[in-house]
């Protein structure tokens, strides 16, 4: 997915909304909900058992990408696949998936 780019929308990439989302996740990652979250150490996306203190939150939709810091859009991911998805969406990895597999790589 290095090759890929996307189009952001200049109003989702406002530094004022993106610092206020942080802020909310920053808020988010103290709280019971959280900490309940990360308790059985497994990472969203790959599946792999880590301590809970070695994931890291992340937006499935990102911010730059018009996502926001809420409940539903959180997830813990493990510090490699977090690097990995960059800006990318579940649906944008599930089309680079299937693409693969059309070209059976």
């Amino acid at each position: 997915m290095s090759d890929e780019y996307f189009f952001l929308d200049p109003a989702h990439t406002d530094p004022k909304r993106i610092k206020k989302e942080r802020d909310l996740a920053r808020e988010l990652k103290k709280s019971a909900w959280w900490k309940e979250k990360i308790r059985s150490g497994l990472c969203s996306h790959c599946g792999a058992k880590f301590k809970p203190e070695e994931l890291t939150m992340d937006h499935v939709v990102p911010l730059a990408r018009g996502g926001t810091s809420t409940k539903s859009n959180l997830v813990p991911l493990c510090k490699g696949c977090n690097a990995q998805k960059k800006l990318s969406t579940p649906v944008d990895l599930l089309f680079a998936q299937l693409e693969r597999e059309k070209n059976g790589l």
